[in-house]
């Protein structure tokens, strides 16, 4: 009997035993990154096919060999790679683990990527794009996302959750493969649908830091003295504010502030004075004229004097440096 097709036959990106070209291909699909064979004698055989959506992406990999892959931070996008034979040693940021058919892993953008595929271990990508992600989740909330997502970096792939998760997958994939390429998703509505179903499921069934909140297991409103110095830190996030100002303002000690910030938030109120300075930085450079202004400027006017750490900040926080949202 001939063999079983490999998911999304019908959208090849490439196939190769060029290192160089397969490197360069699955770069431009996700991101730059180094790839080595670990093996001298050994051939690469590197196959990939791709259908990238609107916020989503179903990739399909196989280097044919084990290769070591360092892409370091993946900053503008998350990856959910479930391997669909073999094994991966897959280690992100202070977490590793073997990834297998029955563990899926899921590399948070902040963390250092570093990876070794073993031979023989084909991999199913599910690709999301990072602000689609969190603005996804802030809908969820019903407030803005001011922290980066962080998912545990092992998803157990027979939990209920996990498995209603794959369903998801699995339709979108057979949608892809249909005669005239996502037949029912050419649809922009249904695509878009699909998408959020697929974003919100990831949310609810991968452990995360705002698995509290999206569990119920913590308000999602904030408490008026909370609320309220929120409203302060908005108003007046130009000003050189401290902590101990704003409790004064809404009435209450600086522990119990933080405390607020803490249990309602998960934040301090220092670090949601950083992202709402961080949001005003964003409008402004998308809105100024580069010739005309620097990114040092603006940056400064908000309170960040040090270039390198507002540089890491904002770049933490949008996926991508300053100067490329200035330059836009």
């Amino acid at each position: 009997m001939p063999a079983e097709e490999p998911p999304l036959a019908n959208h090849q990106r490439f196939h190769t035993t060029d290192i160089w070209e397969a490197r360069a291909e699955v770069g431009r699909a996700f991101c730059p990154h180094d790839l080595r064979i670990t093996q001298r004698s050994a051939t690469l055989d590197a196959r990939m096919h791709g259908a990238p959506f609107d916020r989503t992406g179903l990739y399909y990999l196989d280097y044919g060999t084990e290769v070591r892959i360092t892409p370091g931070d993946l900053e503008s996008f998350f990856l959910v790679q479930i391997p669909l034979a073999g094994y991966a040693e897959i280690t992100c940021g202070r977490e590793e683990i073997i990834s297998s058919p029955e563990l899926a892993s899921v590399p948070s953008p902040t963390g250092k990527l570093d990876m070794r595929w073993g031979a023989g271990n084909p991999q199913l990508i599910v690709w999301f794009d990072r602000p689609s992600l969190e603005s996804h989740l802030g809908s969820l909330l019903g407030r803005t996302v001011r922290r980066p997502i962080l998912f545990s970096l092992g998803m157990n792939l027979t939990t209920p959750g996990s498995r209603s998760w794959l369903n998801i997958v699995d339709l979108m994939r057979r949608e892809a493969e249909g005669p005239e390429g996502m037949t029912m998703a050419n649809q922009p509505i249904v695509t878009k649908q699909l998408e959020s179903l697929l974003m919100t499921q990831l949310l609810m069934a991968q452990p995360n830091n705002y698995s509290p909140a999206l569990l119920g297991e913590q308000p999602n409103v904030a408490p008026p003295t909370v609320r309220r110095a929120m409203e302060i830190i908005e108003g007046h996030a130009a000003e050189p504010l401290t902590v101990a100002e704003i409790a004064e303002c809404v009435g209450v000690g600086v522990r119990a502030l933080q405390e607020g910030f803490r249990r309602h938030l998960d934040t301090t109120p220092l670090a949601y004075l950083r992202e709402v300075r961080l949001d005003h930085i964003r409008k402004e450079l998308l809105a100024s004229d580069p010739g005309t202004t620097t990114v040092t400027t603006i940056a400064s006017r908000w309170g960040f004097l040090h270039p390198g750490r507002f540089s890491i900040a904002y770049r933490e926080r949008f996926g991508e440096p300053p100067s490329e949202t200035l330059r836009r």
